[in-house]
């Protein structure tokens, strides 16, 4: 069910943007749920078609058409003043859901009030784990876990495909929009930790998922915003001291590139090349304001990193 979805406790939100070419698989398997359903799809402005693909679809989804490309964060920050079911569920426009996954997903959550969201399977076209679920390593990244673990509980989701207690994100701040791409899983998981709710996996809940198909995982611009926006959630989300600390370690890396390269070192990777570096720092520098001011007050700070950092 798309537009009407009579009945359904979860608007499903697929953000799009150049997606034509796999946009319409994610639509059908989306129209295949066994459970009643609303859909919005959140149009980044796509100029391939995707909007002529999606006025013809028989799933006949709504759709949010956006001035510009504001990313995956930006969609799905714009989705939520839509939506009006209790759960939102997040969805790539590459990911293809097998017919129990919103069932999976609802049910997860049902069977425990105090998650606050659910994370999904996501699977390889050949049948590899992509991510059973989201972990926090020891310098604050989020890694995901490509096993189901023994526990349901996990530290968080892949944005990818996850279901949300929509209330609940509300009053955590929401989707941290400014992000654009990459971590406003992670950055929104925290945060719902820090409002006193947990994450489950759904080990049901399985989606096939191309994954790149709209950005490519190690260029440029992916390690700028992986980089940028790690840092930022540490802002935003972890202790004080631990904020600090990444913080000098990205800056004090940046600082001896130049005299590792004066010494013959050969050119390194994206993500260790200095004019990048130099640019993440700028944009940090210029955000950093406001992601204090978003940082809450949270008894809980210490003891969410004590917990799940590993």
């Amino acid at each position: 069910m798309g537009r009407s979805g009579g009945g359904a406790r979860s608007t499903v939100v697929v953000v799009t943007w150049r997606g034509r070419a796999h946009l319409a698989a994610c639509l059908d398997a989306v129209a295949a749920q066994d459970r009643p359903h609303r859909m919005l799809v959140v149009d980044n402005a796509s100029a391939d078609g995707s909007a002529e693909l999606l006025a013809t679809h028989p799933s006949r989804p709504e759709v949010l058409r956006l001035p510009r490309n504001l990313g995956y964060a930006g969609g799905m920050a714009a989705a939520l003043r839509r939506v009006g079911t209790p759960l939102m569920a997040w969805l790539n426009d590459d990911a293809a859901p097998e017919t129990g996954w919103l069932a999976a997903l609802e049910d997860a959550l049902d069977a425990d009030e105090g998650a606050w969201a659910a994370a999904s399977v996501l699977r390889t076209p050949e049948g590899a784990v992509q991510s059973a679920g989201v972990r926090l390593t020891a310098n604050g990244r989020g890694a995901d876990l490509t096993a189901p673990p023994a526990e349901r509980e996990v530290f968080g989701f892949c944005g990818g495909a996850a279901l949300l207690r929509r209330d609940r994100l509300r009053a955590v701040g929401g989707v941290p929009a400014g992000f654009f791409c990459y971590y406003e899983d992670t950055d929104t998981a925290w945060r719902l930790r820090l409002g006193g709710g947990r994450v489950v996996l759904a080990p049901g809940a399985e989606v096939v998922h191309l994954h790149g198909a709209s950005t490519r995982p190690g260029s440029a611009r992916f390690h700028r915003w992986n980089e940028r926006n790690r840092l930022l959630m540490l802002l935003r989300c972890a202790p004080a001291r631990v904020a600090a600390r990444e913080l000098a370690r990205f800056a004090a890396l940046t600082a001896v590139l130049p005299l590792r390269r004066l010494r013959g070192a050969p050119r390194p990777p994206a993500n260790f090349r200095l004019g990048l570096r130099l640019r993440v720092l700028a944009e940090l520098a210029a955000r950093a304001p406001a992601a204090l001011l978003a940082r809450r007050p949270a008894p809980s700070r210490a003891e969410v990193w004590a917990r799940w950092s590993r």
